[in-house]
């Protein structure tokens, strides 16, 4: 991607999935990279193997719904590379018992409210005034289809992840004009540690005969979509959401 290399990028949510296959794709495009993520073990681990095959990158300890982790998540970047050019916001979770609006305990639905709503606007309130101090930067957060494709369960999950839009949009509004881009990125189903234990041959069968792709979605597909928002070549890109699911879910 054009003018990635050389830039600084932190990524919320890094130790496994869509992070860390971002981080790896981030890297290998010459991105000084810091992963931070409450499973710190699994941060290391994946920082230690990317670094082993060359990548500039760190891991450090968030816990993305404390503002105190927050701003020493940036405060990191800052410290070890001088600046901030990008914030991939990936932090999800909270579907545990998200049953539908009838049921959903209050607790279940302040869960999804932390992890998918307040995560990103403490991104937010910590980045973008580190970007602004150098002229600039991105922010790119992670959604989901579930946003908008209306589904029987999980109304938290999608509430909270259409929230992130609304956010997005408030940020390149608000400050795009003093060089900041805030975009939106829409997962359909990504093969990721976490749900692959859960397929079975039968699922996955089903899901490709229902993707006009034909093969299932892979961490490497988000990463790819990171790589060029952070990139100079989506220079004019700014308040947008992005579907990247095989074709399952189709918008204007």
């Amino acid at each position: 991607m054009r003018g990635l290399s050389g830039k600084v990028g932190v990524i919320a949510g890094g130790a496994r999935g869509i992070g860390a296959a971002t981080a790896k794709r981030l890297c290998e495009e010459g991105v000084k990279v810091i992963i931070g993520d409450i499973l710190l073990d699994a941060a290391e681990e994946t920082a230690a193997r990317i670094m082993a095959s060359g990548g500039d990158i760190i891991a450090i300890k968030l816990d993305g719904t404390d503002a105190v982790s927050q701003k020493t998540f940036v405060e990191a970047a800052i410290k070890a590379h001088g600046r901030l050019d990008f914030y991939h916001s990936n932090l999800a979770g909270g579907t545990g018992d998200d049953s539908n609006a009838v049921d959903i305990t209050e607790e279940v639905l302040d869960n999804s409210l932390n992890i998918n709503i307040k995560s990103h606007v403490l991104a937010t309130r910590y980045a973008v005034p580190a970007m602004l101090e150098t002229g600039g930067g991105s922010m790119i957060y992670t959604s989901s289809g579930s946003a908008i494709s209306g589904e029987n369960q999980r109304p938290a999950y999608a509430m909270t992840k259409n929230a992130i839009h609304a956010l997005s949009r408030h940020v390149a509004r608000k400050w795009g004009q003093k060089g900041i881009r805030a975009n939106v990125i829409c997962p359909g189903l990504i093969m990721t540690e976490a749900v692959t234990q859960f397929m079975t041959d039968k699922h996955i069968d089903g899901i490709k005969r229902h993707t006009p792709s034909h093969r299932l979605g892979q961490p490497e597909d988000i990463a790819g979509m990171v790589a060029f928002l952070a990139s100079d070549d989506a220079a004019f890109v700014n308040g947008q959401a992005w579907h990247v699911n095989g074709g399952v879910i189709m918008r204007d």
